[in-house]
């Protein structure tokens, strides 16, 4: 089919988001649910005594999929109504069952049951590709466990880590994000059909005050649709509180992604470690010698998409009148579709871009080496007190010479002299020999190795091994 050039089309279908969650928001899932919804109604009234045939039933499932578009859209514009043009299409289609699609139900049976069906589906996808994320993070964690690098506080050099042990960290936060969609997962629940104002008066009616009868309609529907249970109480909608809850969750994975993003931007920068760069990509329309961090970038980019789509619902939310009002509706449609398109996009670049890593052990040794002396200090300090000296007096003398190798670096350009300037102190009692011997990375990187084997053999490997089934599918990528 060709493209169309004259309309707007959105870049998340259009670069980011995957096939499989665009589907997942699509017209044809949502309608296709609609029906699968009135027909679950449809049973559960049979099955609970109302005068529903099984001929109709057997109507209704024969054109579960085979949605006429043309006549409920012909109907909506005379009507101006989504749901009763699709019961009105669906009618057409099924004569004899016509007089029986949604009885007792209001719009919201369809159209709120729909989007907790399709926020689970979307939470479930979501879960899979976080975990394949952190598969492939444990992986690269592992193969660096025992690289030193220099660690950075406030962006200034810091105690030595290792590769892999930074990698735990990021990580680690995938795992809180994980955390948090796994209990909202575990909570979500179907509105139910409760009718105009969550009363189910109007199965009073058709069941004639039976109590019984009407208390067995919503578990029956949830059990249809595979959910364990409805919301006990309702106005005509869900609570519009469980949008927040769910984008708050994409928000939280778009919060990782985009501090995992900037530290391989940074590391970039230091030429470190960078993102994957195609053989045949261009970095800059001017500066063809540039390789720039464009997937972290495009991450980052979508990332503060996400973390500033969780205040629609929680305006919509905060703004709803008693049982309903609708200024809820056109936002949901934008807000919770594009908020999961964007996070789907951006676990697939976590992934490509996890996947493709490049990391270069001799620029980060050669950092690492020019900020060694300073960190070495304190086991310098030590010896020379081994050798005789006085600790008081050897840390001011080592303040003092750490201060003039600082400037010697920063004002001069010239390389860290600071073991140079101890072995020349008398007071130390250390040749530079001696000193040279204590810059091994290794003595400086505390426990990051086996913190690294700890973290993925008692926290990352069994939760991915409890999940085996999800993992495996590497994401691609349009670039």
């Amino acid at each position: 089919m060709q493209k169309e050039y004259n309309k707007y089309l959105s870049p998340l279908s259009e670069r980011y988001a995957s096939a499989e969650m665009q589907y997942l928001f699509s017209p044809e899932k949502k309608f296709r649910t609609w029906r699968k919804l009135w027909i679950a109604l449809a049973e559960t009234e049979r099955e609970l005594g109302l005068p529903i045939t099984e001929e109709q039933i057997a109507e209704l499932k024969a054109h579960a999929e085979d949605i006429n578009y043309e006549v409920a859209e012909a109907r909506e514009r005379e009507v101006r109504h989504d749901v009763m043009s699709h019961v009105y299409a669906y009618g057409t289609q099924c004569p004899s069952a016509k007089g029986i699609i949604h009885l007792g139900a209001t719009s919201c049976y369809v159209g709120d049951n729909t989007d907790i069906i399709l926020m689970t589906e979307g939470l479930r996808i979501v879960r899979r590709e976080l975990l394949n994320v952190v598969a492939e993070l444990a992986s690269f964690a592992e193969k660096y466990k025992d690289l030193p690098t220099l660690a950075f506080t406030h962006f200034q050099p810091a105690q030595p880590t290792t590769v892999g042990k930074r990698a735990t960290l990021w990580i680690n936060e995938l795992l809180l994000d994980l955390e948090d969609l796994d209990h909202v997962l575990a909570n979500m629940k179907l509105l139910g059909c409760k009718g105009t104002t969550g009363t189910q008066a109007s199965f009073k009616e058709l069941f004639e005050g039976d109590e019984e009868k009407i208390k067995k309609i919503d578990p029956m529907i949830a059990e249809k649709m595979g959910f364990s249970a409805c919301v006990p109480v309702s106005g005509q909608t869900y609570s519009r509180k469980i949008d927040t809850r769910v984008l708050n969750v994409l928000a939280g994975i778009a919060q990782s992604a985009h501090k995992f993003s900037n530290d391989i931007r940074l590391l970039q920068h230091l030429k470190e470690v960078e993102e994957p760069f195609e053989k045949s990509q261009i970095g800059s329309s001017a500066m063809a010698y540039k390789r720039n961090p464009m997937r972290c970038e495009r991450m980052a980019s979508l990332a503060n998409y996400v973390m500033s789509d969780v205040m629609n619902p929680m305006l919509v939310a905060s703004t709803q009148w008693f049982e309903r009002t609708l200024d809820d509706s056109a936002n949901k449609r934008l807000s919770i579709p594009e908020g999961f398109l964007a996070i789907d996009g951006i676990l697939h670049l976590y992934m490509n871009v996890v996947d493709g890593l490049v990391v270069y052990p001799k620029v980060i040794e050669k950092r690492l080496m020019a900020e060694l002396p300073f960190m070495a200090t304190e086991n310098i300090m030590m010896d020379a007190v081994k050798a005789g000296g006085d600790r008081q007096e050897l840390h001011e003398k080592i303040r003092e010479l750490s201060m003039i190798a600082g400037q010697h670096v920063k004002a001069e350009g010239k390389d860290n002299d600071l073991l140079a300037l101890i072995a020349a102190e008398p007071s130390f009692h250390l040749n530079l020999a001696d000193l040279e011997k204590t810059m091994q990375p290794e003595r400086y990187i505390g426990r990051s190795a086996e913190q690294v084997t700890d973290y993925l053999n008692e926290v990352v490997n069994p939760l991915l091994k409890e999940n085996q089934d999800v993992l495996g599918e590497k994401a691609e990528i349009q670039v």
